[in-house]
């Protein structure tokens, strides 16, 4: 595997997280169970005669890949990559409705044409004047992932800056079937915390995350890809193996990683997946989650990484989002492991520049 830097990352979520100097210690844990982005200055980014004519989605994703490139100092990167599990969902969702509203007679195309997956990488490419690579990964719960690895595949054919990032938005009517068949929790759960609710469902949210990753270590770096493994079906019992082997496939032992990050969303029914590990391989390990800062959508696991590359660089974890009393010195090795109703396992391994 070659060396993978991360110079530049930004997110966009429920959280007031589009400035990365701010870190993670001033976050709220969410107490609704269907939680919108908090909006950040489009102006600053997009021409305002544009930002109407945008989705909420095509925003968020234009802001955060704006931001990453900014921060990595990288005018035109060699190719896009964006990871959506739902692609642009209220535009798809408009044009449904249109179709039953007008008996499927006499329909605009233009929220046809704006609901798909690939919308948010070409009004990036766009704007930036890019006719680079430009692909879209809709692979569920590991669509950020599979970006992620289909980035380290360019840098093996020579490219160096590839923008990488995930983005989902959230969708009233679709949130309304999730809803109705147990996917979300019910609101008075969450009045203590989210993993003391113990019941079944997650708290649903939004975002985009975008990071540069570079050949070539720069000021600002955050910390190295080191590796992405991806898996559609695991037993709870396969877990601990699988990690090992991942890391022994990188020459590391449990003992080489210094905090391991958790995608726990409380669902009651499928957060033993990570209990069981924070039980026994990871029980000596610092262990956190931001899920209760994120919300749960199909590229949450990209907040984790935004949550990992500032732990790493800041070499601190705030108390908001440990899980357990190991306090960690120097953080060098990291580890992410994110399951969405026990399928689209994976693990991220990143290590410090």
């Amino acid at each position: 595997m070659g060396n993978y830097y991360i110079n530049g990352i930004s997110c966009i979520s429920a959280q007031e997280s589009s400035d990365n100097e701010l870190g993670l210690q001033n976050f709220v844990a969410l107490t609704e169970n269907v939680v919108p982005l908090q909006k950040p200055d489009y102006k600053k980014y997009i021409k305002p005669t544009m930002i109407r004519r945008m989705s909420v989605g095509v925003k968020m994703g234009v802001v955060a890949s704006s931001i990453a490139l900014q921060e990595a100092n990288v005018e035109m990167p060699e190719a896009i990559i964006t990871g959506s599990g739902m692609g642009c969902l209220r535009d798809s969702e408009k044009f449904l409705k249109n179709i039953i509203d007008n008996e499927e007679q006499f329909l605009t195309p233009t929220a046809f044409i704006q609901s798909t997956h690939n919308t948010v990488g070409a009004q990036i490419a766009l704007g930036l004047g890019c006719k680079a690579y430009n692909v879209t990964y809709v692979h569920d719960a590991t669509s950020f992932e599979t970006s992620l690895l289909d980035a380290m595949m360019m840098f093996e054919e020579g490219e160096q800056n590839v923008l990488v990032g995930g983005v989902d938005e959230i969708g009233p009517y679709t949130t309304d079937l999730h809803k109705l068949v147990g996917h979300v929790k019910e609101e008075e759960t969450l009045k203590n915390s989210l993993l003391k609710s113990k019941t079944k469902g997650a708290i649903y949210s939004e975002g985009s995350q975008f990071f540069v990753l570079g050949d070539k270590k720069k000021d600002n770096c955050y910390a190295q890809l080191k590796d992405v493994v991806i898996y559609n079906k695991l037993e709870q019992n396969e877990v601990a193996q699988k990690l090992e082997v991942f890391l022994k496939d990188n020459n590391l032992t449990i003992s080489d990683i210094d905090v391991v990050v958790l995608g726990l969303n409380g669902d009651v029914d499928y957060d033993s997946y990570y209990t069981t590990l924070q039980n026994t391989l990871l029980a000596n390990t610092t262990q956190v989650y931001y899920k209760h800062f994120s919300g749960e959508y199909n590229t949450a696991s990209a907040f984790g990484m935004w949550t990992a590359c500032t732990l790493i660089k800041s070499q601190k974890v705030p108390k908001n989002i440990q899980l357990n009393e190991i306090e960690s010195g120097s953080i060098k090795n990291v580890v992410l492991y994110n399951q969405y109703r026990g399928e689209n396992h994976s693990f991220v391994l990143l290590k410090s520049c």
